[in-house]
């Protein structure tokens, strides 16, 4: 950037902008069309906008215009992804992903699912997308606002319809695959190791419903809904490994009641997991206006915010894990193949075309087919059968685009739980408000399964087994101001014990529970909580896991003995600059290998590639059984002993020969490149955050989760991939003394000041304030700029006569 440098008085404030990218911004249009009333905008030195809008709809109008104005490629990408509109601007590998996205837009009456909900909503959700426009209708006046990356493809952003946000519910969850394998492994007879990579919780054994033909079941079952998991074909798009991202993502949530902390007010704490990025996955917003005072991290495409506070309730969230997804095997008629059998006679699949443009080809022409389950994602005719998902993303009224403004508007319990009624995502919502109250509400689309069926297999289409609806919010579970004075949930099982498991068939696949177990134990052990306290624990390096494994070590020639020892006297903390714990994770990495290659015989790892679960790996280790041999302590000696040697020997070859200079950050690296880096053209315009000076500690199994993709076969196995971009803690009722970080940063242009300035003090876990009432957000501007509505047309005067 050149060195152009421009002050700007702000309130006695001074803030100094430099470069183009200011430059640019300062000369773009003023008239806004879709704003009814000027909004005033401060920014911090985050570039964090606080908005300051007459009326709501217009602040979710500055919410739409400011998304776009940092994160427009970002926003348009999702968008042409979501409508089925890639292959215009990539080319005809994209045809299956175009037609995946098309099969599962919602088909029934947008119109009348946006009039369902209240007007104020309905309000919002039209000035969101009037924001994304009027930005779009800058950028396009102003080329030299537009991200590098529509200069890249030559292509402009599309522009939004409102509807856009009741069409658009792919939330695609993976249970579908489960599914698919454990048919095979059943029709194997083998359905028992399943539970070795995924243990079932609370214990249940799996139905395969009657009449289901395992033996016929393949991979080829899942057609286009395969598609919408799989990465997409492009060159260095993110999701290099899908299956450890999968397994990692998730979250961690608390709510402390006043009772438990020094001050008397509650604590609301949530770190989301997901994989790291450029941009990250939060974008952080404060709306304000008469009525409306919220501020959080919020998703590009999604009006308000997620994970947050308004001026009376905080609200945070974690995946909760229902399954929400169903395979359903349909017989199709050997003389038509558009008929299946259901309920003792045949149905005809109803068939929508499509049409998709593709860039450098003709139009393609596409066949949509739809049965009384759902969409229809393989079709066989050769083999007279069919496959349709059930999914409840798919459900009138599962309209969760919009969820976050019915949050963002509520006031108390009730009011909240209210708003989580059209929340599709399967989420464990935390909350606390300035009353004292703190609560927890599971939330998201929930089946009513037929008998028979557990959703863990796929099902015969022949109507016996078809879902009766969705069930409503109670029926799943909650609690509100808990005896115990706090709630944590970290993606866990966390049913409660007299909760009707296996008749509303929640779930029965959940994640470790390593992370809420030192959480636990860290809120048990405090009895006067602060808010440092909670942000202590959101980088808390202390793995159980790790503080178990070690005690199994067993003797290690007097060779290794000084690394033996190394690990021994380790206090289990997985920071940046240990050597114990570079040892650790080299050595649990390998550990997972070899047990996986003991368990898992070769004629199944076509469909258990890979790891053992955590939890079940820990306990075979503890408790070693025959799977183990004729002596299963010796044989489990023996393999912790030599994969031990071999974590030594590799950590010699990556770090050096002298156990004092190995670092688990040397290892654990933060690099983050473009989707498209792949592209030259792309990474010399966006230039890598991180690398390997940003050294980070953690695991997969901490509470600052960090994890890593040992299978990806990357240089680096242990670069960190993956964990909490965006932190927050909230001291309810004082809401300036709340604290956040937001990885890398607000704006996705390399061009902003504020494109990587979060990288810094996210390793640190410097935590930053996070301003709320007028005066701290005027203390804390450095810039201003205030949006103007469009300036309605003069009429014409008649021409004389």
């Amino acid at each position: 950037m050149h060195a152009t440098r421009r002050a700007v008085l702000l309130g006695g404030v001074a803030a100094t902008l430099s470069g183009p990218w200011r430059d640019a911004e300062a000369a773009s249009p003023a008239g806004l069309a879709g704003l009814a009333q000027p909004v005033d905008i401060l920014e911090d030195r985050w570039g964090i906008a606080h908005v300051r809008a007459r009326t709501i709809p217009d602040a979710f109008f500055a919410d739409g215009y400011i998304v776009a104005r940092d994160r427009l490629w970002e926003l348009d990408f999702g968008h042409r992804r979501s409508l089925g509109r890639l292959a215009e601007l990539f080319g005809a590998a994209f045809v299956p992903s175009d037609t995946a996205n098309r099969l599962v837009l919602f088909r029934g009456d947008a119109e009348g699912e946006l009039a369902a909900f209240p007007p104020l909503v309905q309000e919002c959700a039209r000035a969101y997308v009037a924001g994304i426009n009027a930005r779009i209708a800058e950028v396009t006046a102003t080329p030299s606002l537009l991200p590098a990356e529509f200069a890249l493809f030559a292509c402009t952003p599309l522009q939004w319809d409102v509807l856009d946000l009741i069409r658009m519910r792919a939330e695609v969850t993976g249970n579908t695959r489960a599914e698919i394998r454990r048919a095979r492994l059943a029709a194997r007879g083998a359905l028992a190791h399943d539970a070795l990579v995924t243990p079932l919780e609370p214990a249940h054994v799996p139905t395969v419903p009657d009449g289901l033909d395992t033996g016929a079941v393949t991979e080829a079952d899942l057609g286009l809904f395969e598609v919408l998991q799989a990465p997409l074909p492009l060159a260095g798009l993110h999701a290099a490994d899908d299956a450890t991202r999968r397994r990692n993502e998730g979250s961690n949530s608390w709510v402390i009641a006043p009772a438990r902390t020094a001050t008397g007010r509650p604590i609301l704490a949530n770190d989301p997991h997901l994989a790291f990025g450029v941009p990250g996955p939060r974008h952080v917003i404060h709306l304000t206006a008469p009525g409306l005072d919220v501020i959080g991290g919020g998703a590009a495409g999604m009006p308000g915010i997620m994970q947050g506070h308004n001026a009376r309730i905080a609200f945070g969230r974690t995946n909760f894990h229902i399954d929400q997804e169903d395979v359903f095997i349909l017989r199709t008629d050997p003389d038509d193949p558009l008929r299946y059998a259901h309920q003792g006679g045949w149905k005809r699949m109803e068939q929508v075309e499509t049409r998709i443009a593709v860039r450098g080809e003709a139009d393609r022409l596409v066949s949509l087919y739809y049965t009384v389950q759902g969409p229809v994602v393989a079709r066989d005719s050769a083999r007279h059968r069919a496959t349709a998902v059930s999914a409840t993303w798919l459900a009138p009224g599962a309209n969760g685009l919009l969820a976050n403004i019915g949050i963002n508007l509520a006031r108390d319990w009730p009011g909240f739980r209210e708003a989580l009624r059209v929340h599709t995502s399967p989420t464990n919502f935390t909350y606390a408000d300035i009353d004292g109250n703190i609560g927890w509400q599971a939330a998201g689309g929930l089946p009513h399964r037929a008998d028979g069926h557990d959703g863990l297999v796929p099902a015969p289409g022949d109507g016996r087994y078809d879902w009766q609806g969705l069930q409503p919010l109670e029926a799943l579970p909650s609690r509100f101001n808990p005896a115990r004075g706090w709630f944590s949930t970290s993606n866990e099982m966390n049913l409660p014990p007299d909760y009707p498991a296996e008749s509303r068939r929640v779930s029965f696949e959940w994640r470790d529970r390593f992370r809420h177990e030192r959480i636990e134990q860290v809120l048990d052990a405090t009895p006067r909580a602060t808010l440092a306290d909670s942000v202590a624990l959101q980088h808390d390096t202390l793995s159980m896991l790790a503080l178990q494994m070690v005690r199994l070590l067993p003797d290690i020639p007097p060779p290794l003995a000084a690394e033996a020892a190394l690990l021994r006297a380790w206090n289990g903390r997985v920071t940046a600059d240990s050597a114990a714990a570079a040892l650790y994770e080299v050595w649990w990495t390998r550990l997972q290998h070899a047990l996986h290659a003991r368990l898992i015989p070769p004629s199944l790892r076509d469909l258990l590639p890979g790891p053992i679960s955590a939890t079940v790996q820990l306990s075979l280790f503890h408790s070693p059984d025959s799977r183990f041999g004729p002596d299963p302590a010796q044989a489990r000696d023996r393999m912790l002993a030599e994969t031990f040697a071999a974590a030594v020997a590799e950590l010699r070859d990556r770090l050096g020969p002298l156990p004092a200079a190995w670092r688990w950050g040397a290892l654990h690296t933060v690099t983050l490149k473009h989707p498209l880096a792949a592209i030259p053209a792309v990474a010399a315009a966006f230039p890598a955050i991180g690398g390997p000076a940003a050294e980070s500690g953690g695991d997969p199994y901490t509470v600052m989760a960090r994890w890593y993709s040992p299978h990806a076969g990357a240089a680096n196995p242990y670069a960190a991939t993956g964990g909490a971009s965006y932190l927050m803690v909230c001291d309810v009722g004082a809401w300036d003394r709340s604290l956040f970080l937001n990885f890398p940063g607000q704006s996705a242009d390399p061009r902003s000041p504020h494109y990587a300035d979060f990288l810094p003090a996210w390793l640190r876990g410097a935590m930053q304030p996070l301003p709320f009432s007028a005066r701290a957000v005027q203390a804390a501007a450095i810039r201003r700029l205030t949006l103007h509505p469009a300036q309605p047309r003069s009429p014409v005067a008649p021409a004389p006569r």
